[in-house]
């Protein structure tokens, strides 16, 4: 099976799994085998739910942080010069 096909297969376990419950899937619903499968190839449970579009994420990734981060950083550089110039022209 690909790698590709494999994921596909994880997000359906937890899709089909919601629609057979009527709520969000835990842990206890699946197989250990299932679990570890799904676990493998989507991450942490939570975070496989939030993969799946089941559950909304708590907090953003870390990437994104780490790049609002940044610009917001980059804009503070560009307002100082910009201070900066027109002091100098006063």
């Amino acid at each position: 099976m690909a790698e590709d096909d494999k994921l596909k297969r994880a997000l359906t376990l937890l899709i089909s799994k919601q629609a057979e419950l009527g709520r969000l899937p835990k842990r206890s619903d699946f197989t250990p085998e299932e679990v570890c499968f799904i676990k493998q190839k989507l991450g942490p449970f939570p975070r496989a739910l939030e993969k799946a579009g089941l559950k909304e994420a708590v907090k953003p990734p870390a990437a994104l942080l780490s790049k609002q981060k940044r610009r917001r950083a980059a804009e503070r550089r560009k307002l100082l010069k910009k201070s900066l110039k027109t002091e100098e022209e006063s």
